[in-house]
């Protein structure tokens, strides 16, 4: 069984970024649909751009999906807004890279369903803390991939996207 993907770009982004296009790539060889939106417009209102628009721009991509099972990924910001949308709208799972567990705008603090969940993080991240992501999903008995790679996870897109893949294919079994 396939399903449908909403690949969620972070700040200073957009929905033709690396990872985004990579998951979106392998999301379409497994045969999920899959959409981009773009927060670029929202981005721009301050140095966390407009919080509250985007959860809620997702939200209602979110709610007009037909086609299940429906998973939310994204980096960062995207993962943010991802986990948030996941507590309003059914999804089967998450996949969250770089995601903030923390930030200095509401909501300020990092929740979402419990719900099967994949999470990848740089060791080096110099945004946010992997340790502070390890705390966050041990509390949720989440797996966490930890690489050796900055906030972007430039050096790791495609080992992003491969484990895009497996986490597809095991929410399809």
């Amino acid at each position: 069984m396939t399903g449908h993907v909403i690949i969620s770009h972070g700040l200073e982004s957009g929905p033709g970024a690396s990872k985004a296009s990579a998951l979106a790539k392998v999301a379409g060889q497994l045969g999920w649909t899959h959409e981009r939106p773009d927060y670029r417009d929202l981005d721009s209102a301050g140095p966390l751009g407009d919080v509250r628009s985007r959860i809620h721009r997702l939200a209602e991509r979110a709610h007009l999906v037909t086609r299940r099972p429906l998973v939310l990924a994204g980096s960062s910001m995207g993962a943010y807004i991802s986990a948030h949308v996941s507590r309003e709208v059914p999804v089967n799972g998450l996949f969250l890279m770089a995601p903030p567990v923390a930030l200095d705008v509401e909501p300020r603090t990092l929740k979402a369903a419990m719900v099967p969940t994949r999470i990848i993080h740089g060791w080096e991240d110099e945004l946010i803390p992997a340790l502070d992501v390890v705390r966050w999903a041990q509390r949720r008995l989440d797996p966490v991939l930890l690489v050796p790679d900055s906030h972007r996870l430039a050096a790791h897109v495609e080992f992003c996207a491969e484990e895009f893949g497996r986490f597809l294919q095991m929410l399809s079994a």
